[in-house]
C-alpha cells in the first residue's frame, strides 16, 4: 500500500514536513468529551458522559435522540475508519488511492454488497427504518459541524467524506458478515486439492471429515479449469479493513450454582484481527425504555455483545455452511444468458463505473448475476466474444456466488429486539431475526437462567452437503430452504449448569441437517470445560484467568513424542531438559513453548509435503492462508492438528510411500528427526547459540496496524508496537501468525467481556489499542497495556459510578426544538 502515496508526495522531505504539519493540526482538533453543541435534527437535550476509559455513556429522552447521538459519537470517534470500510464493500478505495486497489474494488464490484444495500433499504420494517435514520443524521450532523477539522487521514489523502446514507449501514452488516463466512475459498482449495492429489488423498486430508465417506463429484465438472487461485491479488484488503475471514471465539456461561456471588457469569471474547483502530467501540445507550451497553461497530447502530438491565449475551462465529459456488454455462453466442435446467436464463447486467484518482476514465466492470448470485471471477464484457476469451485463456471459469446475505437482512431487526430483551423468551424472539453470520449466542439473565442458541440463516440444500463448486446448469444442486429456527441446535438451563462454545462441533450424528463439517478443532473448548469445573465456586476473577489462559492442549501429545527421539548432542540434551520441566503454558518468557510451536510447524510442513508436494500455495491455503478477500485467512486453519495427532497416534509408514517431494523421509521416525533438527537449528538461526534465550515473545509479536501504517513516513505516527504475545491457534488466549511470517500475530482476542449477573456485580471489558480513532487522543492508545497484561476495565452502568469516574460531559442540543405527537419523554 506504499505506492499510493509514492504517486501523490514523490519527495521524502515534502512527504515529512506535509505529515508533520499535518498531525500538529491533529492534535490541535482532537474531539473534546467536554462543551456543548447545538445540532439539526435533535429533540430534545441528550447528555453524553465519557468516562476515564474513554467509553460514552450517552442518556436521551427518546430512542430517535439516542441512536442520533451514537451515530454522532461514532463518526466523532472513527469516522474515517467508518468510511474506509464503507468504500472496501463498495469498490471505491480507488477514488483515494489510485489505480493500486483496482483490482480489489472490481472484484467487490462484482460482489454487489453495494447494490444489495440499495435494494433492501425499501425493505425495512418501520422500526428499523426510523432508527437507522436517527443514527445517519447524527453521522452527518458530525460531518456538516466539522467539515473544516476532519480526522487527520482526510487531510492525508485530501478528500472530504459524503454524506451517510441508509444502504452505508446496510453494507456494513454485509461487509462484517462477509468476514465470518469464509467456506466458499474452502470449496475452492478443496476442488484444487482433487486437481492435484485425486479423491482419495483429499479426503485423508480432511480433519473434520470422515476419510471413509467419499468426496462426491459432480458429473460433469474438471476441477482442473476451475480458477482455483481466485482473488490472491486482494491481500491488501486485510491491511485495510482488519476483517479476517472465518473469525473465531470463545464464549461461556455458567449459572448461580457453580459462582461464588449464586448468579451467572457470562463470558465472550471474538476473535478477529487486531487493528488500529479497533474493530469495536463501546458505548453505553440510556433512554426512557432502554439501558443496554457494551462493544459496537462504528457505522451500525445498537450494541453487538453485552448486557441491558436484565440479560446479557456473547457471540462466537458457529462456522456454519452458508455459501456455494455455482459453475455457470453462459451462451457463446450470446454471453448475456445462461443455462438452467435445460433452458437459456438471461443474467442481470450491471454496469459498474470505478473512478481511479489519477485517470482520467473510469474503469468499467461488467456484473453478470445469474440465479445463484454474483459472477465473482473476470469475464470478459458483452462486446467481446466469449468462445473466443475462453479459447484463449484470457477468461475464467464463471463462478457464481451464493451466500444467504443476499437473500435477506433481518439483522437491524435482531439486535434493536436483543438489546431490549428482558427475559429468555423475549430473547429467542430477537434471535429469529438473526440472519447471517450464523452465531453461537450465549445467555444470562438476572433471574438465574442460562442459555445457548445457535441463531442464523442455514441452507437447506437438495444434495445435503456442498463440499466442492458444483455446476449451476443442471438445477441438481439447488437450496430447499432454511433450517426452522425452533430446530436450530439450542439449549436452555442444562443439567451440566454451563454451556461452552469455541468454533468446536456443537452436535453429533443424530442432528438431522447440515451445518458443516469444518468446526475449528475442540481444544481451546475442551480446555475451558475443564478449568470450569476444576473449582468449587468461579469468580470474576477466575473467569479472567481462564480467558488469559495459554495452555495447549496438543502439547500433551507431541512433547512426549519429542523426548522419545534421541538425544546425541549437548543442545538436543538441553532441549530434552526444557521440554520435561515445561508446563505446556505458551508464555512469551517460555523456551518450552518456542521449541514445540516450532517442531509443530516444522512436522506439519514435512507431513504435508509427503502428499502436497512442492505446491507452496496450495500447501499455504490448505494450512489457513486466505486468498486475499477480505480476510487473512481461511476455514481450513488450524484444523489440521487432530488430523496430525491421529496419524502420530498410528505412525503409519504408508503415509510416506508415494512422497511428493524427492529425498522426503519414508518413516515417521526420520519425520521426527528431521522435525527436531530442523527445530533447533531454525532456533538458532533466529535467536543464537544460546538456549537460554530462545523465549517465546521473541518470535511471536504483534503490531496494531493502521491502514496507513504500512507507509514508512506513516507508519510511527499511526501503529504501535511490536508487542510480544503469549498463546497460539489452540489456546484460550488465542494468538494466529501469518502463515508466511510465524512471528507476526494478526488475529487475538479482539475484545474481553466479563459479565456478573449478580445485582451491582462486577462486569468488565477489554478492547485494544483504544477507543478513538485520532491519533491525537490519549484514548487512541490507551488499552493496549490493560490488554497485555490481560486485565480489563470496569464497565460501569450505575449513574453515579459514572459520574464519579467520568472525565468529561457533552451537552447536546436541538438547534429547533420538535416534538413527537401523543408522545412524553422522560428524563432517565
Amino acid at each position: 500500500m506504499a505506492s499510493w502515496w509514492q504517486k501523490t508526495r514523490t519527495q521524502t522531505a515534502n512527504v515529512t514536513a506535509f505529515v508533520n504539519s499535518s498531525f500538529e493540526l491533529a492534535r490541535r482538533r482532537a474531539p473534546a468529551s467536554s462543551g456543548t453543541q447545538q445540532l439539526t435534527g435533535l429533540h430534545a437535550t441528550v447528555e453524553v458522559l465519557t468516562d476515564r476509559f474513554g467509553v460514552p455513556h450517552i442518556y436521551a429522552q427518546n430512542d430517535d435522540d439516542l441512536y442520533y447521538a451514537q451515530g454522532y459519537i461514532h463518526a466523532q470517534q472513527r469516522l474515517w475508519q467508518m468510511d474506509l470500510n464503507r468504500r472496501i464493500g463498495s469498490g471505491r478505495l480507488s477514488e483515494i488511492f489510485g489505480d493500486v486497489t483496482l483490482k480489489t474494488d472490481r472484484f467487490c464490484r462484482r460482489l454487489g454488497m453495494h447494490r444489495i444495500a440499495a435494494a433492501e433499504v425499501s425493505k425495512l420494517n418501520p422500526e428499523d427504518l426510523r432508527i437507522v435514520e436517527a443514527y445517519v443524521r447524527g453521522i452527518n450532523s458530525f460531518i456538516e459541524q466539522n467539515s473544516k477539522q476532519l480526522p487527520i487521514e482526510f487531510t492525508l489523502l485530501r478528500y472530504q467524506p459524503e454524506a451517510w446514507k441508509i444502504a452505508d449501514v446496510i453494507q456494513w452488516g454485509k461487509l462484517q458478515a462477509w468476514s465470518l463466512s469464509g467456506n466458499w475459498e474452502s470449496e475452492l482449495i478443496r476442488a484444487r486439492l482433487v486437481a492435484k492429489l485425486g479423491v482419495e488423498r483429499t479426503a485423508q486430508l480432511e480433519a473434520g471429515y470422515d476419510p471413509q465417506h467419499p468426496l462426491i463429484i459432480p458429473s460433469g465438472v474438471a476441477y482442473q479449469g476451475t480458477n482455483l487461485g481466485l482473488l490472491e491479488q486482494y491481500e491488501q484488503i486485510r491491511n485495510l479493513s482488519g476483517l479476517g475471514s472465518q473469525g473465531g471465539s470463545n464464549n461461556w456461561v455458567v449459572d448461580g450454582s457453580m459462582t461464588q456471588s449464586g448468579s451467572p457469569i457470562l463470558c465472550n471474547d471474538p476473535h478477529l484481527e487486531q487493528t488500529t483502530p479497533s474493530i469495536w467501540f463501546e458505548c453505553h445507550l440510556i433512554s426512557a425504555d432502554m439501558d443496554v451497553s457494551g462493544a459496537s461497530f462504528p457505522g451500525a447502530p445498537g450494541i453487538i455483545i453485552g448486557r441491558n438491565k436484565h440479560i446479557s449475551w456473547g457471540v462466537t462465529n458457529a462456522v456454519s455452511d452458508i455459501q456455494d459456488l455455482y459453475i455457470e454455462k453462459f451462451d457463446p453466442e450470446q454471453p448475456g444468458r445462461y443455462e438452467f435446467a435445460g433452458q437459456w436464463e438471461e443474467a442481470q447486467i450491471f454496469r459498474e463505473e470505478i473512478i481511479v484518482k489519477g485517470q482520467d476514465t473510469p474503469c468499467i466492470e461488467e456484473v453478470r448475476v445469474t440465479r445463484h448470485g454474483p459472477i465473482i471471477t473476470y469475464m470478459p464484457s458483452l462486446a467481446q466474444s466469449l468462445a473466443n476469451a475462453f479459447e484463449a485463456g484470457t477468461v475464467e471459469q464463471p463462478l457464481a456466488l451464493r451466500w444467504t446475505a443476499f437473500d435477506s437482512n433481518t439483522m437491524l431487526t435482531a439486535i434493536r429486539q436483543l438489546n431490549r430483551a428482558s427475559n429468555w423468551d423475549e430473547f429467542r424472539t430477537a434471535l429469529h431475526d438473526w440472519d447471517a453470520p450464523p452465531q453461537n449466542i450465549v445467555y444470562a439473565d438476572t433471574t438465574g437462567n442460562i442459555g445457548y442458541i445457535m441463531a442464523g440463516a442455514i441452507p437447506i440444500r437438495e444434495q445435503g452437503q456442498a463440499l466442492l463448486p458444483v455446476p449451476g446448469w443442471t438445477g441438481a444442486y439447488e437450496w430447499t430452504g432454511l433450517i426452522p429456527f425452533n430446530e436450530l441446535p439450542q439449549s436452555y438451563n442444562p443439567a451440566e449448569h454451563f454451556i461452552v462454545t469455541a468454533n468446536n462441533r456443537v452436535i453429533d450424528d443424530t442432528y438431522p441437517y447440515y451445518i458443516s463439517h469444518e468446526w475449528v478443532n475442540g481444544y481451546r473448548a475442551q480446555r475451558i470445560k475443564d478449568l470450569l469445573v476444576s473449582k468449587e465456586k468461579l469468580t470474576v476473577d477466575d473467569m479472567g484467568a481462564i480467558q488469559n489462559d495459554q495452555y495447549a492442549l496438543p502439547a500433551q501429545e507431541i512433547v512426549p513424542m519429542i523426548l522419545k527421539l534421541e538425544a546425541t548432542t549437548g543442545i538436543k540434551r538441553a532441549t530434552h531438559e526444557i521440554l520435561q520441566a515445561w508446563d505446556y503454558q505458551i508464555k512469551t518468557d517460555s523456551i518450552g513453548a518456542s521449541l514445540y510451536t516450532t517442531f509443530l510447524r516444522t512436522l506439519e510442513r514435512i507431513v504435508l509435503d509427503a502428499i502436497i508436494g512442492d505446491d507452496e500455495e496450495l500447501l499455504q491455503y490448505y494450512q489457513g492462508k486466505s486468498q486475499g478477500a477480505l480476510g487473512d485467512a481461511n476455514g481450513y486453519r488450524n484444523r489440521d492438528i487432530p488430523l496430525l495427532i491421529r496419524l502420530l497416534r498410528r505412525q503409519d509408514d504408508a503415509w510416506f510411500s508415494h512422497s511428493a517431494l524427492p529425498n522426503g523421509p519414508t518413516s515417521w521416525k526420520m519425520a521426527l528427526e528431521r522435525a527436531f533438527d530442523a527445530t533447533i537449528e531454525g532456533l538458532r538461526a533466529k535467536l543464537g547459540n544460546n538456549i537460554l534465550r530462545w523465549q517465546y515473545g521473541l518470535i511471536h509479536t504483534m503490531i496494531y496496524r493502521h491502514p496507513l501504517g504500512n507507509n514508512k513516513a506513516l507508519a510511527a505516527r499511526f501503529n504501535r508496537g511490536p508487542f510480544q504475545v503469549g498463546g497460539n491457534g489452540d489456546t484460550v488466549n488465542v494468538s494466529h501468525a501469518t502463515l508466511n511470517d510465524p512471528t507476526n500475530v494478526v488475529v487475538v482476542a479482539s475484545y474481553r467481556q466479563i459479565i456478573d449477573m449478580q445485582p451491582n456485580g462486577t462486569s468488565c471489558a477489554i478492547h485494544a489499542p483504544g477507543q478513538s480513532g485520532h491519533p491525537a487522543s490519549k484514548h487512541y492508545d490507551d488499552f493496549i497495556p490493560l490488554w497485555l497484561e490481560g486485565t480489563s476495565h470496569p464497565m460501569y452502568r450505575d449513574r453515579k459510578d459514572i459520574i464519579t469516574n467520568s472525565e468529561g460531559k457533552l451537552i447536546l442540543n436541538p438547534k429547533i426544538f420538535s416534538s413527537f405527537p401523543d408522545q412524553k419523554f422522560t428524563n432517565p
